[in-house]
């Protein structure tokens, strides 16, 4: 196998990143081992600067240029909206949920299901949510982020993929278990620089090589017009006429229009909370204005920004890489062609930095399950805060790991991407409603997953199905049978204890359809009001999303030549942007603290009437 010959002085860039991500990371060992606040949540003492860059850095790994670039060459720029409909869900989670996660107080977004639900029933679908998502979901998200970093050292240096999977175990596995969230928060704020200077070099690099933006556009539809359809290819090509596209013409096959709908109306949902990464990220935050600001923050570099460089290097490597067995190899050959001495230690730093700073943050994120929500609520209760720091770093090896095993047995990053989502479809729409409607119970969340599970699962025996071309068909049918069980054990079951509503309400002051719970407690403690959420959030939640999307859609533009139509996205980017600005301001910023005590029940306290509430200052309104 033919590698990138390297000089001294990419050696030296390689080494000055890897010892100052060290030393970043020891710098904040002694503030991490104080407590499990410290290690998995920074004290509650981050900025939105630093949360929200810390975001962006972890969804900014080595795996995601690869699967862009795939996805752009299969696909086009159409096959994104897979990701960029995320975009919809991050945003609604900035102005419906961030404020509320932050005033949980909580160490991870599975301790939510008992501060809900409460019981043994919750007790045990909290104990399943942490051995799911830290056993399975992270393994899967570790696997494919080690995976996509294997597939360039693999290319850049020639590494067999055990030995590539094992060198980057050992370099991520002692600097993230030491020093807990702070040091992968402020890790993430270096790592998240040097990996998008190295991604932009490379774009910058291969632009004018091309002959620039208008030249890019009008050699790769030039390419794909070659191979699209050509029965020797080894991977799929894009349709010349889809390439450059951001949706599907009319001419489309329904198949394609429906797969847009699916991802533009549908897909977003499961994202739409905040919850996983991003929730820890918001329990870290100072308060609510920092956790609003660290998401706002994050859904503008995500979603508008980061992608470009990946998308122009995508659509020239049809033009020197036309035909390519692994189309997810088609960056790291890319970076391979290009990159001059001095350039290629600085790439490889960057692939580096957006590798670390996700494997860290998911060791962090899947440890925290493994103690908080497992070892110390059901095992060791009464250990102390020195020994569970101890054991989240033991924890911590254990789930980087296991995230090697599975980059060994995987595959294909995109395939691995379909497979989770899908596997998670039909239990999206609980999530969003418990903090909105308090009629939701964990049976709602059980049968929700179980029956996800299943479906999900029971209709991959459809070839289409299991390879990925009917994703939509498979997401869709997953919600429709879902929604109709839960939604059924709903309201056949009995509605969570009372007191448990109670707390948790007292505790986040949720809005929505809290009408029975919100006039008991407002008995209790008649100076509790619950958040403001009125049209004011709906039109910056409006906003918010035309200024990003205007945003990516002119830098695209811009970058393919496209001039007239960045000039129109500017606009509405202007416009947008102004309105949200304005919007922000008249948001509920109110800090609550929250009642001390509760008193007593009177006689007139027995049950909860199933009425509206009309002596809470704030107005019902239906979920989000």
């Amino acid at each position: 196998m033919e590698t990138m010959a390297f000089a001294w002085v990419d050696w030296m860039v390689i080494a000055i990143y890897a010892l100052a991500s060290l030393w970043v990371g020891l710098a904040f060992t002694e503030r991490a081992g104080a407590n499990l606040s410290e290690y998995f949540v920074a004290g509650r003492k981050l900025t939105w600067f630093v949360a929200g860059t810390s975001m962006v850095a972890t969804s900014f790994a080595a795996d995601t240029p690869l699967a862009i670039a795939r996805i752009v060459r299969t696909q086009g720029l159409q096959g994104n909206w897979y990701w960029w409909s995320g975009l919809m869900g991050t945003m609604m989670a900035a102005y419906f949920f961030a404020q509320l996660w932050q005033r949980s107080k909580i160490l991870t977004d599975v301790e939510l299901v008992e501060l809900r639900y409460g019981g043994k029933t919750a007790k045990g679908l909290r104990m399943f949510h942490a051995c799911f998502r830290s056993l399975i979901a992270n393994t899967i998200t570790l696997a494919w982020v080690f995976l996509g970093m294997q597939k360039i050292c693999t290319e850049i240096f020639g590494w067999p993929k055990l030995m590539a999977i094992s060198i980057l175990v050992g370099l991520t596995a002692f600097y993230t278990t030491i020093s807990g969230m702070w040091g992968v928060a402020y890790t993430d704020l270096m790592q998240f620089v040097v990996a998008m200077v190295g991604v932009v070099a490379l774009a910058w690099i291969v632009l004018v090589h091309i002959g620039g933006p208008a030249a890019l556009a009008s050699k790769a539809v030039a390419a794909a017009a070659t191979l699209h359809g050509s029965p020797d290819l080894p991977s799929a090509v894009a349709d010349p006429q889809q390439l450059l596209r951001f949706a599907p013409n009319l001419e489309a096959s329904n198949l394609a229009i429906l797969t847009f709908f699916m991802f533009i109306f549908v897909n977003w949902w499961g994202g739409a909370d905040g919850s996983g990464f991003l929730a820890q990220r918001l329990f870290s935050c100072k308060n609510g204005k920092h956790a609003v600001g660290a998401l706002l923050w994050y859904n503008i570099w995500n979603y508008a920004i980061r992608a470009v460089p990946w998308v122009i290097v995508g659509l020239a490597s049809l033009v020197y890489l036309p035909k390519l067995a692994d189309p997810e190899m088609a960056y790291p050959k890319m970076m391979a062609m290009f990159l001059p001495t001095g350039f290629k230690g600085l790439m490889v730093a960057a692939m580096l930095a957006a590798f670390m700073s996700t494997v860290a943050t998911h060791i962090n994120w899947g440890a925290s399950y493994l103690i908080n929500d497992l070892y110390k609520r059901f095992l060791v209760r009464r250990g102390s805060e020195r020994h569970y720091v101890v054991m989240s770093q033991v924890a911590s090896v254990f789930v980087v790991l296991l995230g090697a095993y599975g980059a060994w047995r995987l595959g294909s990053i995109y395939r691995a991407w379909l497979f989770l989502s899908a596997m998670m479809a039909g239990g999206v729409l609980v999530p969003l409603l418990r903090w909105y409607w308090w009629r939701i119970s964990a049976k709602s969340e059980i049968s929700a997953l179980i029956a996800s599970l299943i479906v999900s699962n029971a209709l991959m025996v459809v070839p289409k199905i299991k390879t990925g071309e009917w994703y939509s068909v498979q997401v869709l049918l997953t919600i429709i049978a879902c929604t109709a069980i839960w939604v059924a054990v709903t309201f056949l079951t009995k509605p969570v204890d009372r007191e448990v509503l109670l707390n948790f309400y007292k505790r986040v002051r949720p809005p929505g359809w809290w009408g029975p719970v919100a006039v008991e407690a407002h008995r209790r403690w008649p100076s509790l009001t619950p958040q403001r959420v009125t049209g004011t959030n709906i039109a910056c939640w409006l906003s918010g999303i035309a200024t990003v999307y205007a945003a990516m859609m002119g830098l695209q533009w811009v970058f393919m030549g496209f001039y007239r139509e960045a000039v129109a996205a500017a606009v509405v980017f202007v416009v947008a942007g102004g309105l949200l600005l304005r919007l922000v301001g008249q948001l509920d910023w109110s800090e609550q603290e929250e009642p001390a005590a509760a008193p007593a029940l009177g006689a007139n306290g027995e049950g909860l009437a199933l009425v509206t509430p009309v002596a809470v200052p704030a107005r019902p309104i239906p979920p989000a």
